[in-house]
């Protein structure tokens, strides 16, 4: 476990950059296997607006992430928050780690930014992609991101969460961020089976169904366990589903101007 911590703590970035690729590719491969819907659109117009809002935020979200490595390191060196004060075996902490980041840093905040109103103008952004595949997992709005990035520096300054901790949950959130966006179909019983521990690609396109109740379900990240245990769980017939958002113009979801503006625009109705 200490060898597999120092390589991902000393792992170059060029490394960080082939994982993230090395998912996409897999899922984006899978997409092509085993589709679960059959689109018609312009995927590679699709994608390339998907992956340039994600570099997009990267510059825009960049001042935020800069101050989560600093906090990061200030905690460490001055050993802030509940694990520097409880003596467990490592693999503990990781553990302990990992679920509380994906319950507050991902199951939380992604519940707040369906039932806080001004955060869920800034999250409407990823709901409005009608054609929901991996690259989806890329669209947020800046404003989207910076939310989830601050609720995860104050779970790490809170619960004394090693970077290098951190640096394994960001390694295991891209997978399954682009597996559970992708347009794939699993066998059924599989899907099934799996969705008792983890978000699974069936249960996570409920989330993305145009219309509520099922757009407000279904908030986990990694584990499912978090919707199981707060009644936030869906699970039916995916040909049911169909994506986008109902209170925005699903033919502008490549519409750079239209989706930034979104939160402000008091052209689309408020549905909270």
């Amino acid at each position: 476990m200490t060898e597999l911590l120092h390589f991902l703590q000393t792992m170059p970035d060029w490394q960080k950059a082939a994982w993230f690729a090395g998912c996409i590719a897999l899922c984006v491969l899978l997409e092509t296997l085993i589709p679960l819907a059959r689109f018609s659109y312009n995927k590679l117009r699709h994608d390339a607006f998907n992956l340039g809002l994600f570099l997009f935020n990267g510059i825009i979200a960049a001042p935020v992430v800069l101050l989560t490595s600093v906090v990061m390191v200030w905690a460490d060196n001055q050993q802030v928050g509940l694990l520097y004060h409880v003596d467990l075996p490592v693999w503990l902490e990781l553990l302990l780690a990992i679920l509380v980041l994906d319950l507050v840093a991902q199951y939380t905040v992604h519940y707040m930014l369906h039932h806080v109103k001004w955060m869920w103008r800034l999250h409407m952004v990823h709901h409005a992609d009608t054609h929901v595949d991996t690259t989806t997992a890329t669209r947020h709005h800046p404003g989207d991101l910076v939310a989830r990035l601050v609720f995860a520096m104050v779970t790490i300054v809170a619960m004394g969460i090693p970077a290098v901790y951190y640096l394994v949950y960001r390694a295991i959130t891209p997978f399954f961020g682009y597996l559970t966006h992708a347009n794939i179909k699993l066998p059924g019983q599989l899907d099934r089976l799996l969705s008792f521990v983890v978000v699974t690609p069936d249960m996570h396109k409920f989330h993305h169904h145009y219309q509520a109740p099922w757009t407000d379900s279904n908030f986990g990240n990694v584990f499912s366990i978090w919707d199981r245990v707060f009644g936030t769980l869906v699970y039916a017939d995916t040909a049911d589903i169909r994506y986008g958002l109902d209170v925005m113009d699903g033919d502008r979801e490549l519409d750079f101007r239209y989706q930034m503006l979104s939160p402000v625009d008091k052209s689309i109705p408020r549905r909270r």
